[in-house]
């Protein structure tokens, strides 16, 4: 099995690939003085607002942020994973990818997935030979078909059948422990996780098992146990069914989030193919990317319960920042005591389809939700509302969806639209009451780089985002110390450049594509930065990073000063503080 991708030759495959020929021949790209334009294929609009920049080597959409490389455009695109991506590009320009085989995690890796597909199958003989699991498979309407197709397995009622078959080694043992497909006792001993349950395989987008998800049989307790965290699976990344969703449907139109395996499962019988489940968390981030990429229509089947309602509540708060014009979320609740396992099984596929159509949109659930907590026949109750939803606004990216939701709630409240626009204001940044030093690094980057007022530090990394190589020489050494927000970035921004002093505009972007801040660093290397005839990038570098060092001793001595005033001064500090005058 192959084993990974040089990161050296993924870098040089991004700077020597040409992104307007690669867009050009999926979308009509019209020349714009340096750069080409055109309508977003990412969402709907009449004026252009898609820009592609041969020399930087992305694309940037002024409308719906959506920005990337060559590579990100396939992904998003064409629906394609980072390695079809590489693979697809890589062939498009005659090159071979290569492989690091005689890489030890990749070897490693490869046989971390064999271990799996062969306790995979190991299970899904068992499953035949068991008649009490066959028995409820049946009962709960599974057949054939559709145990085969999701890989149905039954793990037996035993503390080791696992480690006799597969662990009989140290190293063995070991491989069995790094999937978790088995426990270590405090004597150093192992014992199988899974026991006398029903085994569903949890497949990555290329269709290898990284995981295992176990309904017991009986009446043990977890009814539900899922895989640990493990080098092969991060539950808060995979979500269930998607695979076999994508192997079933050429072209993805919805997708549908359920809770649980059995409502894959059941809902896939009933020839619903298009739907997927979450691992024992809620929606991430994460999830959300994987779902945007595959289709603009996504909804959230939950039960009608309590937790059905909080469950889709998270769903909600953590979709908000992926919400834009193009995109549909819509929530749907099953009736009480049913989940859609049992409502599918009951009511048939178009109830279920229809119970879809009719499902609440995103804005209307979230207003309508905080409306139930509020008197809305009151003054009092209606301000209320704005304030329970300011803060939801705020993660709602800016644009047409943004205005059209502030119009909903406006009217709602009771107040004309430009006038709660106003009284919600600008977000805040996050963290705005705590010390620089005390933010974490990914909130000290994302206050700088979304700040509306122009900043030494944004100025700074958009020039080096424009121009890489000016960042090559760099004193780096002197933002130590420095608690500037977005500093931490610029740091990693520089230090990056240094290390691969050939790395390009795309092949930043590319490096920070899953970081929180992908979608800010893309708005910078969009803008142009104004060129006097004597501009030297390098230089003006290096007096951003002056001023950033002088800011950071005033900030010192200030907070020295502070201390001397309070007599509680070490030593070291007024020693310090001499120097520093």
């Amino acid at each position: 099995m192959a084993g990974l991708i040089p990161q050296d030759f993924i870098d040089d495959l991004i700077a020597r690939a040409d992104v307007v020929e690669v867009i050009g021949k999926r979308i009509q790209l019209k020349k714009a003085g340096r750069e080409f334009k055109a309508c977003c294929p990412f969402h709907d609009e009449k004026t252009p607002s898609f820009t592609v920049s041969p020399g930087k080597g992305f694309y940037h959409c002024f409308g719906c942020g959506a920005h990337g490389t060559a590579v990100g455009f396939l992904m998003e695109y064409e629906h394609m994973s980072f390695v079809e991506a590489i693979e697809s590009l890589a062939s498009l320009m005659g090159v071979d990818v290569p492989r690091a085989e005689n890489d030890r995690p990749a070897r490693r890796y490869d046989e971390l997935f064999s271990l799996m597909a062969a306790v995979e199958q190991h299970w899904q003989r068992c499953l035949r030979d068991n008649t009490a699991a066959v028995d409820y498979v049946k009962r709960r309407g599974i057949d054939g078909a559709t145990a085969s197709r999701f890989g149905l397995g039954y793990a037996p009622d035993s503390w080791s059948d696992v480690l006799d078959k597969f662990g009989k080694t140290a190293e063995g043992a070991e491989r069995l422990l790094a999937t978790g497909l088995v426990i270590r006792k405090d004597n150093g001993k192992h014992y199988d996780r899974f026991r006398d349950r029903i085994m569903f395989p949890i497949r990555d987008t290329r269709g290898r098992t990284i995981g295992f998800g176990g309904r017991a049989l009986g009446d043990g307790e977890p009814k539900y146990l899922n895989s640990p965290e493990t080098v092969l699976f991060h539950k808060g990344r995979e979500l269930y069914g998607l695979y076999e969703a994508r192997q079933a449907l050429r072209q993805i139109d919805q997708l549908v989030v359920v809770e649980g395996y059995m409502d894959v499962i059941a809902l896939a019988r009933h020839g619903i193919g298009f739907s997927i489940a979450t691992l024992g968390t809620a929606t991430t981030a994460d999830h959300l990317n994987v779902l945007f990429r595959l289709t603009d229509n996504v909804t959230f089947c939950f039960d009608g319960d309590r937790a059905g309602k909080a469950a889709a509540w998270r769903a909600l708060e953590n979709a908000l920042p992926q919400v834009r014009e193009g995109r549909q979320i819509r929530f749907v609740f099953l009736p009480d005591g049913h989940d859609p396992d049992s409502f599918v099984n009951e009511y048939g596929s178009d109830a279920f389809v229809t119970a879809l159509t009719d499902g609440v949109a995103l804005s209307d659930f979230l207003i309508g939700e905080l409306a139930s907590q509020v008197d809305m026949t009151t003054v009092d109750g209606r301000a209320r509302l704005a304030e329970l939803a300011k803060p939801l606004v705020h993660k709602v990216p800016q644009g047409v969806y943004h205005e059209l939701l502030v119009a909903s709630l406006a009217e709602r409240v009771g107040l004309p639209h430009a006038r709660l626009e106003k009284m919600l204001g600008q977000a805040p940044q996050k963290g705005s009451r705590m010390t620089a030093s005390s933010r974490s690094p990914t909130r000290q980057r994302r206050a700088a780089i979304s700040a509306g007022r122009p900043s030494v530090v944004r100025r700074a990394i958009t020039l080096l985002l424009n121009h890489p190589s000016a960042a090559g020489k760099l004193d780096i050494e002197k933002l130590a110390g420095v608690r500037r927000a977005g500093v931490e970035l610029l740091h990693d921004l520089i230090e990056t450049v240094q290390e691969e002093p050939n790395i390009t505009t795309a092949g930043l972007l590319e490096r920070w594509r899953h970081d929180d801040d992908g979608r800010h660093l893309g708005k910078l290397a969009a803008m142009e930065v104004p060129e006097e005839d004597d501009f030297d990038p390098a230089a003006e570098l290096a007096a951003c990073l002056d001023q950033l060092a002088l800011a950071g001793r005033r900030e010192r001595i200030d907070y020295l000063i502070e201390k001397q005033r309070l007599n509680s001064l070490t030593d070291d500090e007024k020693s310090e503080l001499r120097q520093l005058h």
